[in-house]
């Protein structure tokens, strides 16, 4: 038995059948016949259910990787001087407790914890961007003493990797148009 989930072909074979008539719709106006036999308004309110089914209704609003920091301040300089990133906010339970806080740059958002058990040392985050290479020569231009970042070559893009000072590293890549 057919559902909603697949209006389309059902409009595909709707018109199909009608031609076989002579009877010639478009297929907007096929679509709109198929929700409507689903008891829907418009083909819009059939598509965002079946989106909604097919995603199962899952929705992220933001990822965040957790990164381990074990130097505020270098790791802060690391982030914000020479990656450009922006504090966001910045949280402590007490005037004793290990920072953890949040950063962000151009959609990517990451949160550095100083907490013991709030990610590994050596973790690595993979993200995609465009304009790398103008990233890079901004980065290089910054004469950071610890690091020098490259672009490589690689066959899904170009990648440019870069270590904290707790040793993470943050994969940046723009992919190839292939």
């Amino acid at each position: 038995m057919r559902t909603f989930l697949h209006a389309k072909a059902m409009a595909t074979m709707l018109r199909a059948k009608l031609a076989e008539s002579d009877i010639s719709i478009t297929h907007g106006q096929s679509l709109e016949a198929v929700a409507h036999q689903f008891g829907l308004s418009d083909w819009n309110a059939l598509s965002a259910k079946i989106k909604a089914e097919e995603d199962g209704n899952f929705r992220c609003h933001q990822i965040s990787p957790v990164f381990r920091m074990f130097d505020e301040t270098s790791s802060k300089y690391f982030y914000i001087d020479f990656l450009g990133f922006r504090l966001d906010w910045e949280h402590r339970f007490d005037a004793n407790a290990p920072l953890y806080c949040q950063v962000s740059r151009g959609g990517f958002v990451l949160h550095l914890s100083g907490h013991h058990g709030d990610a590994s040392p050596g973790s690595v985050a993979y993200v995609t961007m465009g304009a790398i290479e103008s990233f890079q020569k901004e980065l290089v231009a910054k004469n950071y003493k610890h690091m020098n970042p490259a672009i490589e070559d690689a066959p899904w893009g170009k990648v440019m990797v870069v270590t904290d000072p707790s040793q993470n590293r943050i994969r940046f890549c723009e992919p190839s148009e292939d």
